[in-house]
C-alpha cells in the first residue's frame, strides 16, 4: 500500500541581502542629497565606492564604516578621523 502522491510545492526564490547601493539609494541611506554624495566622491572625502562596469556603487558596510568615523558620545569628544565636509581638500 503506497501513500498518495502530493504535488511538489514550488520553493520561494531565495533573495540574497542587498549588498550594494547605487549613488541615489546610498545618499538616501545616509540621509544626504545625491549631489552631496557625488561631491564627497569627487573630492575624496566620502565613503569607499566601486565601479562595476560604468556604474558607481557603494557597499553598505563601507557606508556604515564611513558614518562610524563621525561617531561621538559627547559634544566634548575629539574625533580622530572626522568626516570632512564635501569640499576640496586643503593643499590639493
Amino acid at each position: 500500500m503506497s501513500s498518495p502522491r502530493t504535488p511538489a510545492t514550488p520553493l520561494a526564490p531565495v533573495r540574497a541581502p542587498l549588498r550594494f547601493l547605487r549613488t541615489q539609494d546610498a545618499a538616501k541611506y545616509l540621509g544626504l542629497s545625491f549631489r552631496t554624495l557625488e561631491k564627497h566622491r569627487t573630492y575624496g572625502t566620502g565613503p569607499a565606492f566601486r565601479k562595476l562596469g560604468g556604474r558607481v556603487v557603494y557597499a553598505i558596510d563601507d557606508l556604515d564604516a564611513w558614518t562610524d568615523r563621525g561617531l561621538k558620545v559627547s559634544t566634548r569628544d575629539a574625533l580622530a578621523n572626522p568626516i570632512a565636509p564635501a569640499q576640496p581638500r586643503a593643499g590639493a
